[in-house]
């Protein structure tokens, strides 16, 4: 079946984030900053340079009410108390936000079990049984260029697709610690499957695979929340090679560049990237750094 041109995101930020306690306790981990900018805004704004029309964050209970508050409160006030002081310039940002495309914020389905795959089956209920959609990990970020887009892309050339995912190429070194990608054909670049955290010698290749995704609602049926995988987790990574035994799953390089923030330590060298590539005061980080 040709499923309808994704025009729906789902974004995930449904986990409890423990290496980053205390903070978040209080704040869902997609809402600590890169610059002046949410990791979660970031993501957002990708799917609305793809022209995603509607992005449903998956959030815990206690997360749902800031993203809520964050994407749809207008902050009236503000923009008063500004217009009286001549700052009226300083709204822009917030007006930015409020222009994003429709955000719709669901609390992940407390009945399922703990892994990446429990967000995107709690939003089933969004997905249309005709359409792709994409899916997205708030902790994976891309700089320089929208994977959505390329994933979008790749969907209207391949017309046979179950499901595409983006892959970057990584060091050796580094392959240990993520999900690297075995191929079927090189030259099709169709998946065979994703080997996590292979050791060094054996991994399949040097793709790693991160939370950008073009799915179709075929993948639903392997995402069973009583279908537990490795550590009695819901993977979305399992239900995607369970799909590429009898569908066809192709496999996109990034045109940007991939970092995680899913960690302090990634989290602080994105942040850092982040501002030295896009920030108007990089010049005086750059000047510190040297020092």
């Amino acid at each position: 079946m040709k499923y309808r041109q994704p025009t729906k995101a789902i974004i995930t930020d449904a986990g409890f984030a423990s290496r980053f306690l205390p903070i978040t306790k209080t704040v869902p981990k997609a809402m600590l900053p890169l610059g002046n900018r949410p990791i979660m805004q970031l993501v957002v704004e990708e799917c609305a340079e793809a022209g995603i029309e509607e992005v449903i964050i998956v959030a815990t209970r206690e997360g749902k009410a800031i993203y809520e508050d964050y994407f749809n409160n207008s902050s009236n006030r503000i923009r008063k108390l500004l217009r009286s002081q001549g700052k009226s310039d300083r709204y822009k940002p917030v007006q930015e936000v409020l222009d994003l495309p429709k955000i719709t914020v669901i609390e992940q389905d407390p009945s399922y079990p703990y892994g990446n795959g429990s967000p995107v089956a709690s939003a089933r209920d969004f997905i249309c049984d005709d359409e792709a959609f994409i899916v997205m990990y708030s902790d994976d970020v891309v700089f320089g260029s929208s994977d959505v887009k390329t994933l979008i892309d790749s969907y209207k050339k391949h017309t046979d697709a179950s499901a595409i995912i983006i892959a970057q190429e990584m060091p050796r070194e580094v392959l240990s610690r993520y999900g690297i990608i075995k191929l079927a054909n090189e030259e099709a670049m169709t998946l065979l499957n994703i080997v996590e955290k292979p050791r060094i010698e054996d991994a399949p290749s040097n793709l790693t695979s991160y939370g950008r995704y073009l799915l179709t609602p075929d993948v639903f049926q392997y995402l069973n929340p009583r279908e537990t995988g490795l550590d009695g987790e819901l993977w979305t990574v399992d239900a995607i090679t369970k799909l590429a035994v009898d569908n066809a799953v192709y496999v996109e390089r990034t045109k940007g560049t991939w970092m995680t923030t899913g960690d302090p330590k990634n989290y602080f060298l994105a942040q850092l990237q982040y501002v030295l590539d896009y920030e108007d005061y990089a010049g005086d980080v750059r000047e510190l750094l040297n020092k």
